[in-house]
């Protein structure tokens, strides 16, 4: 067969990326090869896949958590343009895993022909290779402004006479009038491949819902397949940082007798904000992403991650007093890391005529390293040791330390033996991404930190695998899709695509071409 699916939703943030996840899951148990395709993304959480000439590019982070619940490697198909703001006026187009240009709004009427043929081709070949191909929209199909030029939600589902399904946040309030609104604000040929609905994030008696799922049908003529509970243990590699809460996950009680609390800073242009979430799975760590000085003060540990525009995030931490709390926290002896931007934010100085074209300005001065940018951005995958101990990661930068203090020791070490990042006192910085995934690095140096701030009573558990965790979290979300929603329909949608006779539900949108 050659099947497929689009997952609409509501809203950004509806549960598109988490339901089409627990789909690919379900339709790998049932021995269907299956891939994931999101058409365009818009995130700064970014996996790096090794292409077929050997060169790393960039995906989603939601694509390569959805091609693991579908059992196969990550693929830079499977999200052929991804856009990753930069300011709230531009972002950086990534084609096929190479970052090729810039984007405003004025602009992006006349790179949207390339990037939709592009976007076009990928899913055509996934569809030849794959039986089944599970595609994510993006935002929601009723944003009816961008509609003319859409090649990522109805657009997509017209030009490949995909079934659509659409998800909707009962957690937001008024997902009724959302779903049936997304509906009516269709044209006729894009309410033709609406099949029908989902329900995500439910807390209580499902049946409380009947009165509502009915009059729904009644008006739409769309079922709902189904209603997916709300559950706290689904959390990991969310696609955009505002998925996130002040807390990360559910922390679970402490291994020894302490906690250690981290406290991340949630900065404007976050970045890979992942890189904590394997913090976060350790019992008896709390990871919180904040922006207010006075709770780095009671940090034992702060983490300065990624950003897309160093520079830029580097200026507001100082804007809000963030940058003098860091200082005083690191002065006073407590641990700091800083990942990649964050990494760069800590040297003496930035030199940058690429990425903010701001020449240079001074950093934290907490590392004694300089910084400076590069046209061409580093993305690779990448292995090596730290302390003795395997870690593996990727890095997705434009800066590179151009100066160091040659007797300043590295944090990690390349296979080859060659030093990365940086170490001064309690200050750690490294430009790899994904490092804290590796068990025992991520053991040690937790331990490390929370000797380092005077939290004797925290002990790492020696069993926790981060890897192990993710696996969990992808077999959770096909128990929900199998358990909660109508999968033999589901079946017949991606055998047979939308079933003929679909009720028009007017307005509707004037025709699109």
């Amino acid at each position: 067969m050659s099947g497929g699916l689009l997952v609409a939703g509501t809203t950004s943030d509806a549960g598109k990326s988490v339901l089409t996840a627990g789909i690919c899951r379900w339709l790998h148990r049932r021995g269907v090869k299956v891939a994931p395709f999101k058409a365009q993304n818009m995130s700064n959480n970014s996996a790096v896949v090794v292409g077929s000439d050997g060169r790393g590019g960039e995906i989603g982070r939601a694509q390569a958590m959805q091609a693991a619940a579908c059992g196969i490697p990550p693929d830079l198909r499977f999200n052929p343009v991804l856009l990753k703001p930069g300011s709230d006026l531009a972002s950086q187009v990534v084609l096929l895993g190479e970052a090729v240009d810039t984007v405003t709004a004025g602009n992006f009427r006349q790179l949207r022909p390339r990037l939709a043929e592009t976007a076009n081709a990928a899913l055509a070949e996934l569809r030849a290779a794959y039986d089944v191909v599970v595609c994510e929209g993006a935002g929601s199909p009723a944003e009816i402004n961008l509609r003319a030029g859409d090649y990522v939600n109805m657009g997509l589902a017209r030009h490949a006479g995909l079934p659509t399904i659409v998800v909707g946040d009962i957690d937001r309030g008024g997902v009724f009038a959302a779903m049936f609104g997304t509906v009516a604000l269709l044209d006729p040929a894009d309410q033709a491949l609406v099949a029908g609905f989902v329900i995500n994030k439910f807390r209580g008696d499902p049946g409380l819902l009947k009165p509502g799922l009915d009059m729904l049908h009644r008006v739409t003529g769309r079922p709902t397949y189904g209603v997916l509970p709300w559950h706290l243990d689904l959390w990991l590699d969310a696609e955009d940082s505002l998925a996130y809460g002040r807390v990360l996950g559910r922390p679970a009680a402490p291994h020894g007798t302490g906690w250690l609390d981290v406290a991340v800073v949630r900065l404007p242009r976050i970045s890979n904000a992942t890189d904590v979430e394997a913090l976060a799975t350790e019992p008896g760590v709390r990871v919180r992403l904040t922006v207010e000085p006075a709770e780095l003060a009671a940090a034992d540990l702060v983490v300065l991650p990624g950003s897309k525009s160093t520079v830029a995030d580097l200026a507001w931490l100082r804007e809000t007093g963030l940058a003098d709390a860091v200082t005083a926290h690191a002065a006073a002896g407590r641990p700091l890391l800083g990942i990649c931007g964050g990494f760069q934010m800590l040297a003496r100085a930035v030199h940058d005529p690429v990425e903010s074209r701001r020449g240079t300005v001074p950093g934290l001065g907490l590392l004694p390293v300089e910084i400076t940018f590069a046209p061409r951005k580093t993305v690779r995958q990448s292995a090596g040791t730290a302390g003795g101990v395997p870690v593996r990661g990727y890095e997705i930068h434009h800066g590179y330390v151009s100066t160091a203090d040659p007797t300043l020791p590295p944090l990690l070490r390349y296979a080859d033996g060659t030093g990365e990042g940086a170490r001064l006192g309690t200050v750690y910085g490294t430009h790899w991404h994904g490092a804290f995934e590796s068990d025992e690095f991520r053991r040690r140096f937790l331990t490390e930190v929370a000797h380092t701030a005077g939290q004797y009573g925290f002990r790492v558990a020696p069993d926790t695998a981060f890897a192990a965790a993710r696996e969990r979290s992808l077999d959770l979300l096909g128990d929900l899709v199998e358990e909660h929603l109508d999968t033999d329909a589901l079946w017949r949608l991606i055998e047979s695509g939308p079933p003929a006779g679909l009720p028009f539900i007017p307005p509707g949108a004037p025709p699109s071409t």
